[in-house]
C-alpha cells in the first residue's frame, strides 16, 4: 500500500514541476535553459518560508496540487488546440538528458559515506521528514543549527512525496545540480553553433577535476555555490537588454543560493554585481527605472537570508553556533586565539594557498595561463578583441577577497583545534576555484560565439563559414570537444562507482548492518542510551564519525563511541547506557565479552540489563 501510495505521489510530483515548468515558458516567456533552476529554486524558497511559518508540509502539499492543476491545464490547452507540432527536441537537449539520465542512474545506486552527511546534512533532512518542521532549540540530534536550510527545503519537498532512502536525497540534490548546468548554456544566443555547446560542455565537464572532495554522491553543498553563482552570471549576461527579466529570474534563485550556506551571500552579491556591472556599462534610456528593479530583484533575493538570521536570533537564542562571530571576537585581534596560534594558522594557510601541487592552486594558475595566451592569440591571430582578460582580472580580484575570508574565518570564529589544521580549506578553495574556472569558460564561450565570420542568419546555413577550410577546423573543434566531454564525465561517472564499489568497507556501511536505518511515525526520537564499539581506523571514534553515524541511522540523540574498554572500569562504564553496538569486534573486546557475559561478542546489538549488582548482555535480534 505504501509503494502504491508512493508511486501515486511521485506521478504527481513529476506534474507538478512539469506544471510550474510549462507556465514559466509559456506565461513568463523565459528562455528554455532557464526554466528547470528557475522553477526549482522558488519552489525551494516557497517550502523554506512555510517552514518558517510552521506549516512545512501543508505548504508542501498546496504547492504539489497548485503545480499539478497548472500541468493538467497545459496538457489540455495543447491537445485541445493541436499544438503538438510546437514541441521541438533539440540535439543538445537530447544530448543532455541522456547524459543526466547516465549520472541519476549512478546517484540512485548511490548511498551516502561523507563524514558531513551524517553530521548535518543528511541528518537534518531525516528530522525534516520525520517531524514535518524545522529543527528547533530542543532538536538534540541537530549539532550546528544556525545552518541555513535552502538546498534542504527542496529535498524535503522532492523526497515527502517520493520516498526518504538516500538515493532519493542525492537525486533531489542532483537535479538542483543539473538544472543548473543546463541553465549554463543558457548564455548561448547563436543556438544553431553546435560547437559553441561542444566547447562549453567540455569545459563543465572540467569543473569535475575540481569537484573530488565534493563530488556529487553526497548532500554537502560546497560544488552547488559556485554553480549556482554561475548560473546567475548567465543570466546577467543573456538579458542585460532586458533588466525586469533578469531581475525576475535572478530573485529566486540568487534567495536560495543565499540560504544554501551562511557563505552563499557571497556567491549572491558575485552574481548581482555583474548584473550591476553590465547595467552601468550598457546606459540604457530607462537608467533609472531599471536600476530599481535591481534594487527590488537584490532585495527580495535577500529576503530569505534575513528571515533566516532573524530566526537563528530568535528560535535559537542562548545556544552557541558554529562559527559564531561575535563582536568580542572582531574586537579582538586574535579572535580568542594565542599570537602564536594565528601565526601558526596564517603560515599554514599561506602554504596551503600556494601549495602549486594542490588542484586547487594547479587549477587557478593553469587557467589564468591560457586564459592569458588565449586573449593573446585572439588579438594577433583572429584580430578580435576578447573580453577574457577582463574577466581573469575580475575573477582573480574575488578569488583574493574570498581567501582573505576564509583566512578570517579561521582566526576570528573557527574553533581553535579545527583553525588549526585548516579544517574544510581544500573544500572551501575548491568551491570558488568552480567559480573562476566556470566564469573564464563562460566569457570564452561568448567570446568565441562573437568570433564567427558569419552569423547564423546573415548567410545560408551552408555557406555561414569564411572558407572551407574553416568548416573542416569547425567539425575538427566540435569532435576534439565531445572527445574531451565524454572522457571526462566517464571519469567523473566512474569515480562515482568506484567510490560505491567499496560502500561495503565503509564504516556507515557496517553500521547500517547492525543498525538498519530506522525511522519512526510523529517524529519521535530514539532516547535510549547507547554504546558504540569499533576500532579507531583513521580517527573514526575519535573524530566522531561513528557516533554520527549512529546517531542518523538510529534516530537517537544519545549515542557515544569507544574503541577500547578498560577491563577495571567497563562494568561501571556499560551500567550508564541501555544498548551496547558492537560495529567492528577485535579480539580483545571478543575476550572481555566471553569472560564477564559469555557471548561471542560478535558485531551487533546487546541490551544491557542491569539487576541489582549484576550486569547481563542480551543479543537484540
Amino acid at each position: 500500500m505504501n509503494s502504491i501510495y508512493q508511486l501515486i505521489t511521485g506521478v504527481l510530483l513529476f506534474c507538478s514541476l512539469s506544471g510550474y515548468m510549462l507556465f514559466a515558458r509559456t506565461k513568463l516567456k523565459l528562455q528554455t535553459e532557464f526554466v528547470p533552476v528557475f522553477v526549482f529554486s522558488a519552489i525551494g524558497c516557497a517550502v523554506y518560508f512555510f517552514g518558517l511559518a510552521g506549516y512545512l508540509f501543508p505548504g508542501s502539499v498546496i504547492l504539489l496540487v497548485i503545480g499539478a492543476i497548472l500541468s493538467g491545464v497545459f496538457i489540455y490547452g495543447i491537445i485541445d488546440k493541436k499544438q503538438y507540432q510546437q514541441i521541438r527536441l533539440s540535439l543538445f537537449g537530447v544530448a543532455f538528458a541522456i547524459g543526466s539520465v547516465y549520472f541519476f542512474h549512478g546517484l540512485f545506486i548511490s548511498r551516502l559515506i561523507h563524514y558531513d552527511n551524517f553530521s548535518h546534512w543528511a541528518l537534518v533532512i531525516k528530522q525534516m521528514l520525520s517531524t514535518n518542521a524545522f529543527p528547533d532549540a530542543s532538536s538534540a540530534l541537530i549539532d550546528f543549527k544556525n545552518y541555513p536550510l535552502g538546498t534542504s527545503s527542496f529535498i524535503y519537498f522532492f523526497c515527502r512525496f517520493t520516498g526518504n532512502s538516500q538515493p532519493v536525497m542525492l537525486m533531489a540534490q542532483g537535479i538542483l545540480i543539473f538544472s543548473c548546468f543546463y541553465a549554463m548554456f543558457g548564455i548561448i544566443e547563436e543556438t544553431k553553433r553546435f560547437l559553441l555547446y561542444a566547447f562549453l560542455a567540455a569545459g563543465c565537464s572540467l569543473l569535475s577535476l575540481f569537484n573530488v572532495t565534493i563530488r556529487i554522491t553526497n548532500l554537502l553543498v560546497d560544488f552547488l555555490l559556485p554553480v549556482y553563482a554561475l548560473v546567475l552570471l548567465a543570466i546577467a549576461y543573456r538579458y542585460q537588454r532586458n533588466i525586469k527579466k533578469a531581475c525576475i529570474l535572478m530573485a529566486p534563485i540568487a534567495g536560495l543560493l543565499m540560504i544554501v550556506k551562511n557563505t552563499g551571500i557571497i556567491y549572491g552579491g558575485v552574481g548581482f554585481l555583474f548584473l550591476l556591472y553590465l547595467w552601468i556599462k550598457n546606459r540604457e534610456k530607462s537608467l533609472w527605472k531599471s536600476g530599481l528593479m535591481i534594487i527590488f530583484s537584490i532585495g527580495t533575493a535577500m529576503i530569505p537570508y534575513i528571515l533566516w538570521s532573524w530566526h537563528v536570533k530568535v528560535a535559537f537564542q542562548g545556544i552557541k553556533n558554529k562559527f559564531d562571530i561575535s563582536a568580542g571576537n572582531i574586537q579582538n585581534v586574535n579572535g580568542g586565539k594565542t599570537p602564536e596560534e594565528v601565526r601558526q594558522i596564517i603560515s599554514l594557510f599561506l602554504k596551503s594557498v600556494f601549495d602549486i601541487t594542490s588542484r586547487p592552486t594547479m587549477g587557478v594558475i593553469v587557467f589564468n595561463i591560457v586564459a592569458i595566451i588565449s586573449s593573446i592569440f585572439a588579438v594577433t591571430v583572429l584580430k578580435k578583441r576578447w573580453n577574457l582578460w577582463k574577466a581573469v582580472i575580475a575573477l582573480d580580484l574575488i578569488l583574493m577577497v574570498y581567501y582573505l575570508g576564509i583566512l578570517a574565518l579561521y582566526i576570528f570564529s573557527m574553533p581553535t583545534d579545527e583553525a588549526m589544521r585548516l579544517a574544510g580549506f581544500e573544500r572551501y578553495a575548491s568551491s570558488i576555484v568552480v567559480l573562476f574556472v566556470g566564469g573564464l569558460l563562460l566569457c570564452a564561450t561568448v567570446d568565441m560565439e562573437h568570433s564567427f565570420y558569419y552569423k547564423i542568419g546573415d548567410m545560408p546555413a551552408y555557406r555561414s563559414y569564411k572558407s572551407v577550410e574553416s568548416k573542416i577546423r569547425y567539425q575538427e573543434g566540435i569532435i576534439l570537444c565531445l572527445v574531451l566531454a565524454v572522457t571526462l564525465l566517464m571519469s567523473e561517472y566512474n569515480g562515482m562507482m568506484s567510490i560505491q564499489g567499496s560502500y561495503r568497507n565503509t564504516l556507515p556501511y557496517k553500521v547500517y548492518t547492525v543498525t538498519g536505518d530506522r525511522w519512526y511515525l510523529d517524529g519521535r526520537t530514539d532516547e535510549n542510551r547507547y554504546l558504540f564499539y569499533a576500532s579507531d581506523t583513521d580517527s573514526q571514534v575519535t573524530d566522531y564519525y561513528l557516533q554520527y553515524i549512529g546517531k542518523y541511522m538510529l534516530y537517537a540523540p544519545n549515542v557515544d563511541g569507544i574503541c577500547a574498554f578498560y577491563e577495571e572500569n567497563m562494568m561501571n562504564l556499560l551500567s550508564s547506557y541501555d544498548y551496547l553496538v558492537i560495529v567492528e569486534s577485535d579480539a580483545p573486546e571478543k575476550h572481555l565479552m566471553k569472560k564477564y557475559f559469555h557471548i561471542p561478542g560478535q558485531a551487533g546489538i546487546y541490551k544491557i540489563i542491569t539487576a541489582g549488582d549484576t550486569l547481563t548482555l542480551e543479543p537484540v535480534s
